[in-house]
């Protein structure tokens, strides 16, 4: 079993930042790409930004130059460096793993942590 666990959520005043954190847990192999979702109310779940292994990123559009992806492999950990914060991006923010466990990969969910940014 794997079990993702994030923090780092809450609540802060427009151009604010947060820096939120997901850490992988359990029987895992290999971690593959890693990445942070967000659903606002109301709204699909959109990707905000990956990083694969080797450390190549990937952002949407809205978050471009103001929200920063990394990783630390060692400890199988992925963050979310959001600067500049908007009140559209008030969202509860999942991280996603694709997780090698012997011959196959699985995909994982963290539970979301909420993002409210006042105006």
């Amino acid at each position: 079993q794997v079990q993702l666990v994030e923090s780092g959520g809450g609540l802060v005043q427009a151009g604010g930042s947060l820096r939120l954190s997901c850490a992988a847990s359990g029987s895992i192999d290999t971690i593959d790409t890693m990445g942070w979702y967000r659903q606002a109310p109301g709204k699909q779940r959109d990707v905000v930004a990956t990083i694969t292994s080797g450390g190549s990123t990937n952002y949407a559009d809205s978050v471009k130059g103001r929200f920063t992806i990394s990783r630390d492999n060692a400890n199988n950990t992925v963050y979310l460096q959001m600067n500049g914060l908007k009140p559209e991006d008030t969202a509860v923010y999942y991280c996603k793993t694709i997780v090698g466990i012997g011959r196959f990969k699985y995909q994982y969910w963290g539970q979301g942590t909420h993002v409210t940014v006042s105006s």
